[in-house]
């Protein structure tokens, strides 16, 4: 009798792990990683895409299949019913020329905390824009001076900016960066800092916007694909046809592909539409063919409703994967616009001068230290997050 039971639960225990491979070999054979098809193979995509759909109604069935898609591929609908009575935690202040920089942090679900800096006008409005700043993945990347920079402009021109850490850097070590769930994890804190933002008397709803680089490209067109909250969209150098994404939190769960559905980050992009949009893109990364194969599809997207005027592309040739000046500068303009900015408070002497930024050091815009440490809730370690989500 005892064999018998021993055999049976060591049947059991075998077909449940058998189980599990296969769910998560068959999601690894929806991963859409890196340069998942060569430039060429790219372009025939883009081809194949558009004889899709014909017009609006065709576009928008499309349109739907491959937002299901990411919110499925993401388990959105798994993640914890959270509370919108945000309790912000400020650490530092600083004031600046014109903007004031806040360090900060607030529970994206119960012992999980987004953490970053909160750039804002010193005099602000009664009602003000508000931009999401998510960053790439250089080291230290939301301490660095082009983010910096650029939060800094922005708050001087009217707006509450939010710059959070990607899962993993800076401040927020909470989990490694190579949790397998880092897509959906700085997903969900994109959408909880868009509820933070629209939780605050002093930000107008209807003046929202997110740009962000590289990696925080990728998290700016994903939010902006399932979440109509946000009305203007800045991904930079990140919208390819060919190239997913290079890091688990861009490629690493099925939100590109699954049984009933193959699509891209262009395609992903164009679910902005037609709110408005700029695709800054370079010559040297894999937005290289932006104003040839990426950007015409879009456009033709935008038609659709009407609002080719509200998308464009900027294009830069001769510059190389960051987010420096140039293409600083062009956010700058098409933000201000669509935003109601008031850009006239940067100074220009033949183009933007942002001498009027104190760059801080490091240590002065982290959140958390000796003095400051985690909340006594923080659950600490990526088997602690995953084991609490208790994702299906």
């Amino acid at each position: 009798m005892v064999m018998k039971i021993y055999k049976t639960v060591k049947y059991l225990i075998f077909f449940l792990f058998f189980v599990l491979s296969m769910n998560v070999f068959s999601q690894e054979n929806y991963l859409c990683r890196d340069k998942y098809w060569t430039e060429d193979e790219g372009n025939q995509k883009m081809k194949q895409f558009a004889s899709e759909w014909n017009n609006l109604e065709s576009w928008e069935k499309r349109a739907d299949v491959i937002r299901n898609g990411i919110l499925t591929g993401l388990k959105f609908n798994q993640m914890p019913k959270v509370s919108n009575d945000f309790k912000l935690i400020v650490t530092h202040t600083f004031t600046g020329d014109g903007y004031v920089v806040e360090n900060v942090a607030f529970e994206s679900f119960p012992g999980f905390y987004v953490t970053g800096n909160i750039y804002k006008p010193l005099n602000p409005a009664v009602k003000n824009a508000a931009i999401l700043s998510p960053h790439g993945h250089w080291k230290n990347r939301r301490l660095m001076a082009e983010v910096q920079a650029r939060c800094a402009s922005f708050a001087r021109m009217g707006a509450i900016v939010f710059v959070y850490d990607m899962v993993g850097y800076v401040d927020s070590k909470q989990v490694t960066h190579d949790i397998p769930i880092a897509l959906l994890l700085q997903t969900w804190n994109s959408k909880r800092v868009l509820d933070y933002l629209l939780s605050r008397p002093d930000v107008d709803p209807e003046r929202v916007g997110i740009t962000g680089e590289s990696g925080g490209g990728t998290q700016t067109i994903v939010i902006t694909a399932i979440d109509k909250r946000i009305k203007v969209s800045v991904p930079a150098v990140m919208v390819s046809a060919h190239f997913f994404g290079g890091c688990t939190c861009e490629s690493g769960m099925p939100i590109h592909r699954s049984k009933n559905h193959q699509t891209n980050n262009v395609e992903i992009a164009a679910l902005c539409a037609p709110r408005p949009m700029l695709l800054i893109s370079d010559g040297s990364d894999w937005t290289r063919n932006t104003p040839r194969v990426e950007y015409p599809y879009i456009q033709k997207v935008y038609a659709l409703y009407n609002g080719e005027n509200r998308v464009e592309n900027v294009h830069f040739p001769a510059e190389v994967h960051d987010y420096g000046f140039n293409k600083r500068s062009v956010a700058y303009t098409f933000l201000a616009h669509h935003l109601n900015l008031n850009i006239g408070k940067i100074p220009y002497k033949n183009g933007f001068d942002e001498s009027f930024i104190t760059f801080l050091p490091e240590d002065e815009l982290r959140v958390f230290n000796s003095d400051h440490p985690f909340p006594a809730n923080a659950l600490m370690g990526n088997d602690a997050v995953l084991k609490y989500l208790n994702l299906k």
